[in-house]
């Protein structure tokens, strides 16, 4: 049976004592590109609609949701919640390769299709460029999205989650909130959420007690701005307009500066529940719906055999946070995913589980400060922090439920810099490289920033071109890497991240960047810290003191640098092994969007080498320039020809991708070449 009817099916037939996905409607039903082929997998179909779920509070398996006591319950004293669904699917399941591939959407947005086919992106793919050259369809992936974060803002594309919402009996549940902007230019007003996202209220605007700080970094002290200086209100038309979710200052935002206000509101949402819905759909995709099912869900539940999830940046802190507070066991015992990657996650996980929780918080080095995303612990295995006593890991409680899956973490060079990546590997006191877990891989691309690059660089605010290494190369072949590990047909390639123990691995002060001309290196990185939001919070995800108590930061350290200031650890791309230029993990900001001694959140460097040897005399720039180093485009093409093999032979990167590499290559040596 095609799988859009089972689906129908499983709406129809469910019992509800059998599953916690309670039914699924689908209101849109489309062939992908006109029922194109897709190599032997052949055709698939994309069903948009919404699931529905409903967990039983008292389960072991939803105990660590956080305020799970205080939410609404139906007749049965169950919870109800519902989410968008997106689903890729074989249209003949029997042609697929037996994996679902998850995607935690980010802040409701898709990315797998760019990441992994090199499509040109889309949150409504329909068009030929938005699946790329089809990777992942043709080999036989289903794919699903599907809304888990409540306080995404309601726009066309971006998928949603309904929460509800925490109440104490007829009472609501009041509690702390902290905001914090930085802004860019001159402005008056922010909003109290991240970015454009649903914001909490303030409950009483004229609360006494409510303080607005600024601060010029993270470690500087607060100064109040008086009371008579600002108000809740918006901004229109050059004046303020009272309103719960904005902040105005009357003399004006200064670029660069930390705007902080903590404040009571009420109604918190359950937010711990996406965690639970995504849980809930892998097992219902993977083992079906349970006894109510009716046969036809037989012939789906054989040809899905394992559960691949996905998470980049924010998503993949959030699969970090899904092992750490042990979803991967449902409410029957069973595994939901059998492989999780977290991608750019660094040594985050985030506020997905406490109580008025900011989702699209996170940490940066100069945005978003002090949320619970780089807090202890960091490491899959338990090592205790000797700052604190405590001892547990990422893994603790999925290893004690015997529900491990296999996980890579892959991270590019610059979240050493801005996303505390060092700490999943090192030792809670800083001292060495810490042991990992044997079903766990580790990767780092050299010379990289957070999303992969593009070319040719611009700088948009940033002092230095945005780093053009395009690292998805290396995404694509850990793809079939990983599913390859989890169907336990092969191995996948041996972790490649840098290590202290061979000294790759430094402290900021110790990294040898070369002297290149109008180039500053950076001297802070961002930092994780031992913090304390109050008593209640490891236990019941309760914030009692914002700003949160500060203790001991964590040591950090950075990948070592070549000559050149290219990394030499992890899994060096063929345009670093074979470079036109120095590709950094870090930037920093310019200086008309302030604080320019901070780094820029997100953003790597690109600084192209000299084009001859005059020119690098002319500016007295150390590394040695373009028609030094390769003879010609031939020469240099040949090299990149080579590395991309080396790569391939270690499954690295694919081999149908090196003429692509080499073309991306070609590319970029011309731009330079014809340059004046």
């Amino acid at each position: 049976m095609p799988f859009k009817r089972i689906l129908l099916a499983a709406a129809l037939s469910l019992s509800l004592a059998g599953a916690e996905v309670v039914r699924i409607e689908i209101t849109e039903t489309m062939p992908v590109l006109n029922g194109k082929s897709f190599g032997k997998t052949g055709p698939y179909d994309r069903l948009v609609g919404k699931v529905y779920f409903e967990v039983d509070p008292k389960s072991d398996a939803n105990r660590r949701v956080s305020d799970i006591d205080y939410a609404p319950l139906n007749s049965r004293g169950r919870v109800e919640f519902s989410a968008d669904l997106d689903l890729l699917v074989p249209r003949d399941p029997a042609k697929g390769n037996g994996t679902v591939f998850y995607e935690v959407v980010n802040r409701g947005r898709k990315g797998a299709l760019n990441k992994f086919n090199l499509g040109s992106g889309s949150n409504d793919p329909r068009e030929e460029a938005h699946f790329g050259d089809e990777l992942m369809l043709s080999e036989g992936f289903t794919m699903a999205w599907m809304g888990w974060q409540y306080d995404v803002p309601p726009e066309p594309g971006l998928m949603q989650f309904f929460a509800p919402t925490a109440r104490d009996g007829d009472k609501p549940i009041v509690g702390l909130v902290r905001s914090d902007f930085v802004p860019d230019e001159p402005i008056h007003s922010f909003h109290l959420a991240d970015r454009t996202h649903i914001p909490y209220p303030v409950r009483d605007p004229d609360d006494p007690e409510i303080r607005l700080t600024v601060r010029d970094r993270i470690d500087a002290p607060r100064k109040v701005i008086p009371r008579d200086e600002w108000l809740f209100a918006a901004e229109k038309d050059g004046h303020p307009v009272p309103n719960r979710t904005h902040v105005y200052v009357k003399k004006g935002l200064v670029p660069g500066k930390i705007y902080e206000i903590v404040y009571r509101a009420q109604d918190p949402k359950l937010v711990g529940l996406g965690l639970a819905a995504t849980r809930d759909l892998m097992s219902f995709l993977k083992y079906g719906g349970g006894e109510g099912y009716s046969g036809s869900l037989a012939g789906y539940h054989r040809g899905i055999e394992r559960t691949i999830g996905f998470g980049s940046s924010q998503s993949g802190r959030f699969l970090r946070t899904f092992l750490y507070f042990g979803f991967n066991k449902d409410e029957h015992g069973r595994k939901s995913f059998d492989g999780l990657w977290p991608h750019v996650a660094g040594g985050g996980r985030g506020s997905f589980n406490h109580r008025f929780a900011q989702p699209s918080r996170d940490a940066r080095p100069h945005f978003n400060f002090l949320y619970p995303t780089d807090i202890y612990p960091f490491n899959d295995i338990a090592i205790e922090d000797p700052e604190t006593g405590r001892k547990e890991g990422i893994l603790s409680r999925t290893i004690e439920q015997a529900v491990a899956p296999k996980i890579f973490y892959s991270n590019s060079s610059y979240e050493y810099y801005g996303r505390s990546a060092s700490l999943i590997h090192t030792t809670p006191d800083g001292e060495g490289d810490a042991p990992i877990h044997n079903g766990t891989r580790i990767y780092m691309f050299a010379g990289a920033q957070h999303g992969a690059g593009s070319f040719p660089p611009s700088s948009g605010g940033a002092q230095n071109p945005a780093n053009a290494n395009d690292y998805r190369w290396g995404m694509r072949a850990l793809l079939l890497a990983l599913n390859d590990w989890v169907a336990g047909k092969a191995e996948p390639p041996p972790s490649q991240y840098p290590r202290m123990s061979n000294h790759q691995l430094v402290p900021l002060a110790e990294m040898r960047f070369p002297k290149i001309p109008g180039v500053e290196i950076p001297k802070r990185m961002h930092h994780g810290y031992r913090v304390d939001y109050g008593p209640d919070f490891l236990s019941k995800g309760i914030v009692t003191i914002e700003p949160p108590k500060v203790g001991k930061e964590f040591r950090m350290f950075v990948p070592q640098v070549n000559d050149d200031g290219n990394e030499t650890s992890g899994i060096v791309l063929p345009v670093i092994e074979v470079p036109l230029a120095s590709y950094m993990g870090w930037n920093l900001r310019a200086a008309e969007i302030g604080a320019p001694k901070e780094l820029f959140s997100m953003r790597g460097s690109y600084v192209a080498f000299p084009k001859s040897a005059d020119d690098r005399k002319k500016t007295g720039d150390p590394r040695p320039s373009m028609e030094e180093r390769y003879e010609n485009r031939d020469a240099y093409l040949e090299k990149i020809t080579k590395s991309s093999g080396r790569l391939a032979e270690n499954r690295y990167v694919l081999s149908r991708d090196i003429p692509g590499i080499v073309d991306q290559a070609a590319e970029q040596w011309d731009y330079y070449m014809k340059k004046k």
